[in-house]
């Protein structure tokens, strides 16, 4: 008894408690935990919320935020719509919660967009909230708050050379010069205001810059040190410009087809057609495509900031509300298939299914339910065990060679989204050569869920996975958009899958094959041009013809030209095939 109690009494003196050693915590840089984050809120809210898509009485086409654009409003007139700006209901709390609510672990807002207005107390400007509205108090302050103490991660929006409101910034042609300097504006507001929002609201995950030109290589350079000097695990996206990005953005609601490793990025989507308030605008996605395309951005090794637009008054519309609290009871239940995963392993050829991974799980998200069974070929990995994601139910599985097939109810037990998570022997899954997610294979499909649906009136039916009503309008034209997948310089065939009443066809169509920098087209498109023949409604294949395609990152435009008379066609998918 005395030997143990001697015993116990050197443990406590040497302060062990267990013969266990601690694991070695691995510090993360910001990136790392950017990336692992995955899903964010985007907040754009400013001035042009109080015309909310009007002027002078008439609908304004076009993304809210652009209506100053658009009209082409004179600067002292659009000072105005700040003594109309006074949002009494704003409350940081509930936007914060909002937030965490969707399952989201991170929050960007606009400080100044390109209107040049800014949403903080700014001494660098005077037209700001504080000192050019009835409000005058700095919302920011509340929100930034908010968000540290719901351990949400908080940064800023800033457009740093589209202003509006300045004669040496980018973007208003029709009340000033051509000729623009933008050195006066970088030194007398644009790096002012930047060390204001890393001054004054504590640490930032993202300074968020947009609409990179103007500036010269050497200013952005500048622009971005002024943040690293300030706060050096601030991170920059590469909408700063000229390759000076800690991770890459892509297009406004643009997701890559396929598999985009070896780098961070991110996809910023909106929940409607605009991203500032437009009080007209009812296009709400569903929950469910938000959530798939989520797991879509997610499988392929991106981040999805989805956005919001308050209106004047600091009310988030109630639509917008309910759908990102879908989606929140969604995360809860399937988070883990999501938050903290890598890319998938397979190559991405359908729109059935996506997957993501951790050491040793597979995650297998149904996009589109096939029924009660579920074959796929590639994972040399064993399987050890399948179950649903919700509840952990056992899945009946039968593993040969490289392919496993799975045994499942008729029905789809989630409504968004099924999640089946497959253990697996391997710490991260043996893929078969020609099923990896760097392999290229020699038949492509690219499905219209998959491309960016560029325009208002545009939609997307689930029953028949297609995209219709294309409609004749320049701002924006409706078109079908496939960015950034990987793709061999040469030669393919061209096949679309659509369907077309005879009595509707005859439309000129044209499908362009680019190169394309953010949204600039910078290299002459190859092109196929050809009229829209009847299906007699029913979805067929037909042959396009040939295009030469570009590498890297080709980007697909398919849309009709000039005769919009075949509006109801439905658009399912784009093969390509290459030539030998």
């Amino acid at each position: 008894m005395k030997i143990i109690l001697y015993l116990a009494v050197l443990c406590s003196l040497a302060g062990c408690r267990s013969t266990t050693p601690e694991p070695e915590v691995v510090a993360q840089s910001p990136l790392e935990e950017f990336e692992q984050m995955k899903f964010g809120l985007f907040i754009h809210w400013g001035l042009y919320a109080v015309p909310a898509g009007e002027w002078n009485g008439q609908p304004v086409r076009g993304i809210g935020e652009w209506i100053m654009k658009w009209e082409k409003i004179p600067v002292p007139e659009y000072e105005k719509l700040a003594t109309q700006f006074n949002p009494v209901k704003f409350n940081g709390d509930e936007w914060a919660q909002l937030a965490q609510d969707a399952g989201m672990k991170y929050v960007v807002i606009t400080s100044k967009h390109h209107d040049g207005f800014a949403m903080f107390d700014s001494k660098a400007s005077d037209f700001n909230i504080v000192k050019a509205t009835p409000y005058g108090k700095d919302p920011m302050t509340d929100l930034a708050q908010a968000c540290a103490d719901r351990d949400l991660k908080f940064g800023f929006y800033y457009s740093q050379a589209q202003d509006w409101h300045e004669p040496n910034a980018a973007g208003n042609d029709w009340d000033f010069p051509e000729e623009r300097d933008p050195a006066p504006y970088i030194q007398d507001k644009l790096l002012p205001q930047v060390e204001e929002i890393l001054s004054n609201y504590g640490d930032l995950a993202v300074v968020w810059f947009d609409t990179p030109r103007l500036l010269s290589k050497e200013q952005v350079i500048e622009l971005r040190e002024s943040v690293k000097a300030k706060q050096p695990d601030c991170l920059v996206n590469s909408r700063i410009g000229h390759d000076q990005g800690d991770f890459d953005q892509t297009g406004d609601n643009s997701i890559p087809t396929q598999v985009k490793p070896g780098i961070v990025w991110e996809v910023p989507a909106t929940l409607n057609d605009t991203w500032g308030y437009k009080k007209n605008d009812h296009d709400w996605k569903e929950p469910r495509d938000l959530v798939c395309k989520m797991a879509d951005i997610v499988s392929k090794g991106g981040n999805y900031l989805l956005n919001i637009g308050p209106d004047a008054e600091g009310v988030v519309p109630p639509e917008s509300q309910r759908i990102l609290r879908e989606i929140g009871q969604w995360m809860k239940v399937n988070g883990e298939s999501i938050y903290e995963t890598t890319h998938s392993p397979f190559n991405v050829n359908n729109i059935t299914w996506r997957c993501t991974a951790k050491p040793g799980k597979l995650y297998l998200h149904m996009l589109n339910w096939p029924g009660e069974s579920f074959e796929f070929q590639g994972l040399e990995s064993k399987v050890k065990a399948a179950r649903f994601l919700d509840g952990g139910q056992s899945i009946v599985f039968r593993q040969t060679g490289n392919s496993l097939a799975l045994k499942l109810p008729q029905q789809a037990p989630d409504q968004f989204n099924t999640v089946i998570v497959l253990d697996i022997a391997d710490d991260q899954a043996m893929v078969s050569e020609e099923y990896r997610f760097d392999a290229e294979p020699a038949v492509r499909h690219l499905y219209a869920w998959e491309a960016r649906m560029r325009g208002e009136e545009f939609y997307y039916d689930w029953e028949t996975q297609s995209a219709y009503n294309f409609i004749d309008d320049t701002r924006p034209r409706n078109e079908l958009r496939w960015y950034n997948f990987p793709q061999s310089e040469g030669e393919c065939w061209v096949d679309i899958e659509y369907a077309c009443a005879d009595a509707d066809a005859g439309s000129p169509f044209r499908l362009s094959s680019r190169r394309i920098q953010w949204e600039a087209e910078n290299t002459g498109p190859s092109e196929l041009h050809g009229v829209i023949e009847g299906t007699g409604g029913a979805f067929k294949i037909k042959r396009l013809g040939r295009l030469t395609m570009f590498s890297p990152e080709c980007t697909l435009v398919f849309g009709l030209k000039d005769d919009f008379c075949s509006a109801s066609v439905k658009v399912r998918k784009l093969i390509l095939t290459k030539v030998e």
